[in-house]
């Protein structure tokens, strides 16, 4: 049987970046320096999207002079149904968060 891991939050937080981005790529240190997280923590995710396929992946056409071309990043298919999914669940948790549970009626046995 196959082990379904939850996401990490910082691989959330990269998903969820990746997916306010919409069809416009990102570069990895653009997502390091908008989620003030160190390239040791986004690199590797990128990779394990990557090789999930929860992300395409392409190199940058024509870098500016003097710099080498960039890794681009955006979700795939498979990767905004991900996003979807992660949102309806934090959006059931944050409502079960919010709503206290019911409270049995007094008298009631």
């Amino acid at each position: 049987m196959k082990r379904v891991r939850r996401p990490s939050p910082q691989m959330v937080a990269v998903l969820f970046a990746l997916c306010e981005r919409g069809k416009d790529q990102s570069h990895g240190y653009d997502l390091c320096r908008i989620l003030d997280l160190q390239a040791g923590t986004v690199y590797p995710i990128l990779r394990r999207l990557d090789e999930r396929g929860l992300v395409e992946t392409s190199w940058e056409q024509d870098p500016p002079q003097g710099r080498p071309a960039r890794h681009l990043y955006q979700l795939s298919a498979a990767g905004e149904d991900l996003v979807a999914e992660l949102r309806q669940l934090e959006a059931h948790s944050d409502r079960a968060a919010v709503t206290p549970p019911p409270r049995p009626l007094l008298g009631s046995t």
